[in-house]
């Protein structure tokens, strides 16, 4: 069982098991990391005998794992506690190998590369940010223009308004003083006229009784 797990934890890095398993293999795939760092003939053949005859999971541990730990002298994984099992509700756990100190180099040394490419993009899309803030404020401006100059035609048109309107009352007003002059002028015509019809009336009376007089007599 301890071969079985040992060669899968050889050939995946990691595996999940319980937490019996994992601290029981634990010492068991340590000591097979340490005839791997040896890399001679007779440790490799220690561990074919403990991996029972699993050629794939000795040819990557003396190829990969060993050299990986050369400068290493112990601690080669870790137990990571992962909670319970939804089934038997039994602790989980998982083994893995620990990254070398040359891998955790490299890591580091390449994050800060990502970040200069980051800001390496960040300062070339600069220049379209800019443009586009230089463009809106050109609209901005040719906006403001605009408003101004329709402010400063509406007081102009208000102004034009008034004056029609204020022509139009004029109109109107002299129109109605000359009407009102010619009622003036012909209500006294019309006066005359009657007082002189009146007059005629009277006379023409007069004249028929005076004729009427004379036919008597």
């Amino acid at each position: 069982m301890l071969a079985n797990l040992a060669a899968s934890i050889i050939k995946h890095g990691r595996v999940h098991t319980t937490d019996a398993k994992a601290k029981e293999v634990r010492p068991f795939i340590e000591r097979l990391v340490t005839f791997a760092r040896r890399g001679d003939l007779h440790a490799r053949r220690i561990v074919l005998a403990r991996l029972r005859g699993d050629r794939e999971a000795v040819k990557k541990l003396f190829d990969e794992v060993g050299p990986r730990y050369t400068s290493r002298p112990g601690g080669y994984t870790r137990i990571l506690k992962l909670g319970f099992r939804p089934g038997d509700n039994s602790p989980i756990s998982l083994i893995e190998f620990v990254e070398d100190e040359q891998q955790k180099k490299s890591s580091r040394k390449a994050k800060p590369k990502k970040a200069k490419q980051k800001t390496a993009k960040s300062t070339v899309k600069t220049p379209d940010t800019t443009e586009t803030a230089i463009e809106e404020e050109a609209v901005e401006t040719e906006a403001s223009a605009e408003e101004a100059v329709t402010a400063a035609e509406e007081p102009e048109t208000a102004d034009a308004a008034e004056e029609e309107t204020a022509e139009a009352a004029e109109e109107k007003s002299d129109n109605s003083a000359e009407d009102t002059k010619e009622a003036a002028d012909d209500a006294p015509v019309t006066e005359q006229a009657e007082t002189e019809e009146k007059k005629d009336e009277s006379a023409a009376e007069e004249d028929a009784s005076a004729d009427d007089v004379k036919e008597d007599k």
